[in-house]
């Protein structure tokens, strides 16, 4: 049984466990529960080391089994393989936060955005996810090997050769991985880890929960028979595109004669000697044994080989060059077509390993996740984007601004609100309108002075409305007022004597 060995960037004993030093982070493994000499590996027949599988009884001694670098040859599975990594990796991966209202929104946070844009020291964000892709398509699974600071946070990240590690499963269900030396991971030694310091992503599981199972497994052998009709037809016209055939004799000849024949045909009547004046005597003749190209159907069974492959990876197979592509050019059918059934699955699962992997979800406060951006992928033609975007902005979806941002402009003074046009109702006005008599009936031309039902509303409200209270006067405000009583004083007194003097006289 595999143990735990002893790590070289720093290892302890104490009387709870044996305590590894990994990357610059204590990792303690208790004997209580169980110990590492009871951890067991899985069968290593399910995709565990690069033979896929025999396509018969006794290939593996004839050099006949199917190997992923074998397999690769065969130009639909490079085909498919380089495609899917490229279109998965191209497309920019974002650290997102949920607000309020439910809206994932690009934030940037010291703990997590480098290692999202600077995996590790040798590799850059594209050429990462392009070899998990790869592992995980030729090997069924990919393993990424986690590297922390003091504070626990993932600062790097390593696509781990799959040939590599070994999955180890515990008796109290523990999952540990076997790791073996890899200088360009930084493994001096080889190591057992727990579960938490690797990212397993797995193909579809289809014989246990930690062994994917690779496309490999069900195409290996319509690939091997493609690159067989290769070679053949290679074989055939190496020899100018004559089939291999017998020499026949009226008469019985001697092993001795035969040999000779045959050597002396072979030397002077075949490869770049083909062309030659052969001169047959004795009644020799010289008849044909393989069958053409065309009666073996070449072509069909290429073709056939190279759609088996497509199936498996769920390509369409106009998109590596097998069949003439659709008719019609709506591109973004084609491109939502290809997402949904083949890279819509792989896109997820990375996304959902990185958000548990760098511990996002763990976050007291606040909603982290990583996001793809699918506007990499799914681009729109120039027409077809413009009229799409100017449909948002006219429906009020979308504001000026941002349907700007997404074909590259710079934002510009008031677009950052959504536009609608006048004779469009709220649900409120038309409620109201519903509610009447008539909702239906023509309403009369109203005279010029009557005033409209929003009118009388806000007169309402006004009548309604407390008084305003009074502004606070100052010192010199209040000296005028008094000022301006006492002058209206004076002058009501004249105006009572005048009033005395016209009564008396």
């Amino acid at each position: 049984m595999p143990s735990v060995p002893t790590v070289r960037q720093g290892s302890s004993k104490s009387k709870n466990g044996l305590t590894l030093r990994i990357f610059g982070r204590d990792i303690t493994i208790t004997k209580s529960a169980v110990g590492p000499t009871d951890i067991s590996p899985l069968v290593s027949d399910r995709g565990w080391f690069n033979i896929i599988r025999e396509p018969f009884t006794g290939a593996w001694q004839r050099n006949q089994e199917r190997r992923s670098e074998t397999v690769i040859a065969h130009s639909a599975v490079y085909s498919a393989v380089t495609l899917i990594a490229s279109d998965v990796s191209k497309m920019c991966i974002r650290l997102v936060e949920e607000d309020d209202n439910g809206i994932w929104e690009e934030v940037t946070v010291s703990a997590f955005s480098p290692v999202l844009r600077k995996p590790n020291r040798y590799q850059n964000r594209i050429k990462f996810i392009e070899q998990w892709i790869v592992s995980k398509l030729l090997h069924g699974n990919a393993y990424i090997l986690k590297q922390r600071d003091l504070r626990g946070i993932v600062t790097a990240m390593y696509v781990l050769d799959p040939c590599r590690v070994r999955p180890l499963v515990a008796p109290d269900g523990s999952v540990y991985y076997q790791l073996s030396k890899d200088n360009l991971s930084g493994i001096e030694d080889a190591i057992t880890v727990p579960a938490e310091e690797i990212i397993h992503d797995t193909m579809v599981p289809l014989y246990h929960p930690l062994c994917g199972v690779s496309p490999l497994y069900a195409c290996g052998i319509a690939a091997m028979q493609g690159l067989s009709i290769q070679d053949n037809t290679t074989r055939l016209f190496q020899n100018s595109a004559v089939p291999s055939g017998i020499l026949t004799a009226p008469d019985t000849i001697d092993e001795v004669t035969a040999t000779r024949l045959k050597q002396h045909w072979e030397a002077n009547y075949s490869g770049q000697n083909y062309g030659r004046v052969a001169v047959l005597g004795d009644g020799l003749k010289y008849e044909k044994m393989a069958m053409t190209a065309a009666e073996s159907q070449l072509i069909e069974q290429l073709k056939w080989t190279a759609e088996t492959v497509c199936s498996c990876f769920h390509v369409p197979p106009y998109m590596i060059g097998v069949g003439a592509a659709p008719k019609y050019d709506n591109i973004e059918a084609l491109n939502q077509q290809y997402y949904s059934q083949c890279l819509q699955s792989l896109i997820e699962q990375i996304e959902l390993c990185l958000d548990e992997g760098l511990g996002l979800t763990d976050v007291p406060g606040h909603t982290y996740g990583t996001e793809f951006d699918l506007d990499d992928l799914l681009r729109m033609d120039t027409a077809t984007q413009y009229k799409t975007i100017g449909e948002g902005i006219g429906s009020g979806l979308l504001a000026p601004n941002e349907g700007r941002k997404k074909v590259g402009q710079k934002p510009v003074k008031g677009g950052d609100t959504p536009y609608l046009q006048q004779q469009n109702f709220s649900l409120a006005a038309l409620d109201r309108r519903d509610q009447s008599d008539d909702p239906f009936a023509l309403s009369s031309k109203r005279d010029q002075n009557t005033p409209s039902q929003a009118q009388q509303d806000a007169a309402a409200a006004a009548v309604d409305a407390p008084p305003p209270p009074a502004p606070a006067k100052s010192f010199d405000d209040e000296i005028e007022i008094a000022a301006q009583h006492q002058i209206a004083n004076w002058a009501l007194q004249e105006a009572l004597a005048d009033q005395l003097t016209k009564m008396a006289a």
